[in-house]
């Protein structure tokens, strides 16, 4: 039996990673998780400078989930290509970098800048719902999508994946713009804006008023989005979205995804990944499968 999967060329050990923003660039989910035994890390998203986020509070739980509106705070590209390229680098999993932006200009000087860094893949996160200028502009417009894609394609060396927005109409519209513009995989989804506010104090609970929701709550929704992208692109899609058991995964997996990113969870059960990655194992055993892909889909 063999847990590998093939992403846009590159081979991950299993089909696990991790959602940018709920694991830091892995060092501090180091003690709980035997980083070699993650398909790949996704990092936190990265910028061309440090960005400072958004005010607080920025995180609220909710029922079966939380909101959160921290605004892609990060220290810049400067100091992940001195700290957490070579931390990652120590382990046998692949390096997947979220990057963000507020202008093309932007992600462009952040891609060129990775390409002789040693990752292996680029996700370009034009989704965010928290940052008031770039990603969701490019997350809701097809046309936005994919030129902005294929301004990234210019300057990536590494595989580029896009990783969508739900807060949209047609989320197979946006998967077919991006992969258009030359995307090699797709994620999704990102969270999906709410709003929450405290009766007591009669006032938003966020700062930003509104935040990404994500957990368990938003499940179904992104895995009908995950089948419906799955079905309309021939690029390899990588399923989020409330994943928090094995079952949830292999769910992710049969409606369409090639890979899966496991959020929220990681900090309600730090050590989520490694049971998601047993839990994928035990199911293909009982089920008689010898490849993931050979689950990739098979629900239509």
């Amino acid at each position: 039996m063999n847990m590998k999967v093939n992403i846009a060329g590159v081979e991950w050990n299993n089909p696990v990673t991790v959602a940018s923003g709920t694991f830091g660039s892995g060092a501090e989910f180091a003690e709980f998780v035997d980083l070699n035994r993650l398909g790949a890390v996704t990092t936190k998203g990265v910028a061309n400078i440090p960005w400072e986020g958004n005010p607080t509070p920025r995180v609220a739980e909710t029922y079966g989930g939380m909101m959160n509106a921290v605004g892609l705070q990060n220290p810049g590209i400067d100091v992940f290509c001195e700290r957490d390229i070579p931390f990652l680098r120590q382990y046998d999993t692949k390096i997947i970098v979220n990057v963000c932006g507020k202008s093309t200009e932007d992600y462009c000087e952040v891609v060129e800048r990775l390409a002789d860094e040693d990752v292996d893949m680029l996700e370009i996160n034009i989704s965010c719902p928290n940052v008031k200028a770039g990603g969701i502009a490019f997350g809701q417009n097809p046309k936005a999508a994919e030129e902005i894609t294929r301004a990234v394609k210019k300057y990536a060396k590494q595989p580029v994946i896009m990783k969508l927005s739900p807060n949209v109409t047609s989320i197979a519209e946006m998967a077919r713009a991006v992969e258009a513009g030359g995307a090699d995989a797709v994620s999704l989804i990102n969270t999906i804006t709410g709003m929450k506010i405290d009766i007591r104090r009669k006032t938003f609970l966020l700062a930003n008023r509104t935040g990404g929701v994500s957990g368990p709550a938003i499940h179904p929704i992104a895995v009908r989005m995950v089948y419906e992208a799955a079905n309309a692109v021939k690029v390899p899609v990588i399923g989020m979205g409330g994943i928090a058991s094995a079952e949830d995964a292999v769910e992710m997996i049969l409606a369409g995804a090639s890979a899966v990113s496991v959020g929220t969870a990681n900090f309600f059960d730090p050590a989520v990944t490694m049971e998601i990655v047993d839990g994928i194992e035990c199911y293909m055993k009982e089920q008689g499968f010898e490849m993931i892909s050979d689950m990739v889909g098979i629900v239509k």
